[in-house]
């Protein structure tokens, strides 16, 4: 499985220790940066990983920004991409069980490397259940 990461100043370092950990468990990663507090325009990372996923160089997303908001909120401009905001276990399941959800955004100002962990496992654990659910997402594309 290949993960796409992308964060802008207000989230490079919870997403360089998070890209530390996917390679740790095996997964390989396309990092696209920041890597500095340097500021930097969240719609840029957004967009990286947006295209990774829709030119199938990547299975998933990773986006962190300060809040997690903005960077989700540029990721779901693109056609195709249905990042998701998640601040607890249950939104990673959920977002993957009834929205596929192929981004996975967080809050680096807000989210601790612990927590982000795990909810970052549960997203990529978790499969789609299809079903009713499959009519839904495909209205977000119509």
């Amino acid at each position: 499985m290949i993960i796409s990461a992308g964060a802008d100043h207000g989230g490079f370092e919870l997403k360089d220790k998070l890209v530390g950990f996917l390679r740790e468990k095996g997964f390989k990663v396309i990092d696209n940066g920041t890597n500095s507090p340097d500021s930097v325009d969240y719609p840029d990372y957004a967009k990286a990983v947006a295209h990774d996923i829709l030119e199938k160089r990547a299975d998933f997303g990773l986006l962190v920004c300060g809040s997690g908001i903005g960077i989700s909120i540029a990721a779901n401009r693109f056609k195709g991409i249905r990042a998701a905001l998640v601040t607890n276990s249950d939104h990673a399941r959920l977002s993957r069980e009834h929205n596929n959800a192929n981004v996975i955004a967080l809050g680096g100002r807000f989210t601790s490397f612990e927590d982000a962990a795990k909810w970052l496992e549960i997203f990529l654990s978790t499969p789609f259940e299809g079903g009713r659910h499959e009519r839904r997402i495909a209205k977000l594309d119509e």
